[in-house]
């Protein structure tokens, strides 16, 4: 029994500790994946709350995992991973049964997995921490040692060290599509070994006051106006498998509406400048014009791509940097390719340089 309850607190001592690494190294991307949750049950108040809570929720998988293994508090912590697994496995077993969001993100970005494997972990997991409360029912119930709290201590700064630096910085392990030496017209095509989803599409039809459903490939032979329609149905019948893109949802538009993707993507070394919001610009604006003006000596264009391409107009005519060409593009791609607001990249023809 000892045996059994050892193997079961390292393995999911560990899988804590190695989820909440993961999205440690990146707690932005959770909170975009919180406020895909919030958008979808309609909870905007919360939205503000979403990078604290990121911060939080890494921070306390990794230090209850740690603790887990030191053994500390054994039963107080097991009692609180079982109260958030439950939470977890709610959140996946929504996202698997209604397909939203595509992903629970409970890897993050480094390590997606789909929302079957997620919510089945999660029921695995459950069982297990389960289990961990029964086998350890009749064992001592000593208050946390003291001895035993400086691996938890240290995994606590750790954990927030780590996740101060990714946003004061970038992620440590750079786990997005756009990275150095990248070319954006590549990363917008499908994978070449990628497998279609297949459906099949049924019409439900309505012939003296009965409902018929039938596929598109097998009208009936009777088929003619006293047919009348109900509805059309696209039902998924098999799964397919590496069918999207790495980059996704990336489109430019000036400020007249038109594409301007392709023009951009081809043009010679220029200055990206994205950010998803301007509201912090008056912290950074300053830094922009020294940018622009040792880029003007180096005739290099700089594009100014954004989620709020008016807002950005208005802030850059305000500091006569008027030459910088404004963009908008999708929110969530821009999320994607900037951690940071600004986020600064040198690109020639659409491939991302250092230099």
């Amino acid at each position: 029994m000892t045996t059994m309850l050892h193997l079961i607190r390292w393995f999911v001592g560990l899988l804590f500790i190695f989820s909440g690494l993961v999205k440690a190294n990146d707690p932005l991307g959770l909170s975009y994946k919180m406020q895909e949750f919030f958008e979808i049950w309609k909870w905007h108040a919360l939205d503000p709350y979403a990078l604290v809570s990121s911060v939080l929720l890494n921070s306390f998988e990794i230090i209850a995992g740690v603790a887990l293994l030191a053994g500390w508090g054994f039963r107080y912590i097991s009692w609180l991973l079982l109260l958030l697994i439950l939470f977890f496995t709610a959140l996946t077993g929504y996202t698997y049964v209604t397909g939203m969001p595509k992903n629970c993100g409970c890897f993050g970005d480094c390590l997606p997995i789909s929302s079957g494997v997620s919510f089945a972990k999660d029921v695995l997991l459950t069982l297990l921490i389960g289990a961990l409360l029964f086998l350890y029912k009749d064992q001592d119930k000593k208050p946390p040692s003291l001895q035993k709290s400086w691996p938890v201590i240290l995994a606590a700064l750790f954990s927030i060290g780590l996740q101060v630096v990714a946003l004061l910085y970038l992620p440590l392990v750079d786990c997005l599509p756009y990275k150095e030496g990248v070319s954006i017209s590549e990363g917008m095509k499908m994978p070449s070994n990628a497998v279609a989803d297949s459906f099949i599409i049924e019409f439900t039809y309505r012939k003296s006051g009965k409902e018929i459903r039938f596929p598109a490939s097998d009208f009936p032979a009777d088929f003619s106006s006293q047919y009348e329609f109900v509805k059309r149905e696209d039902r998924l019948v098999r799964k397919g498998t590496n069918n999207e893109p790495p980059i996704k949802g990336f489109a430019l538009n000036g400020r007249s509406g038109a594409d301007s993707t392709e023009a951009i993507l081809q043009t010679n070394r220029a200055i990206w400048v994205w950010a998803a919001s301007v509201a912090s610009f008056d912290n950074w604006g300053p830094q922009l014009t020294r940018l622009a003006a040792v880029v003007a000596q180096k005739k290099l264009p700089v594009f100014f791509i954004t989620a709020q391409p008016e807002k950005a107009s208005a802030q850059l005519a305000a500091i006569k940097l008027t030459s910088i060409l404004v963009y908008s593009c999708d929110l969530k791609a821009i999320q994607t390719a900037a951690r940071v607001d600004p986020t600064v990249m040198l690109v020639n023809k659409g491939v991302l340089c250092s230099h």
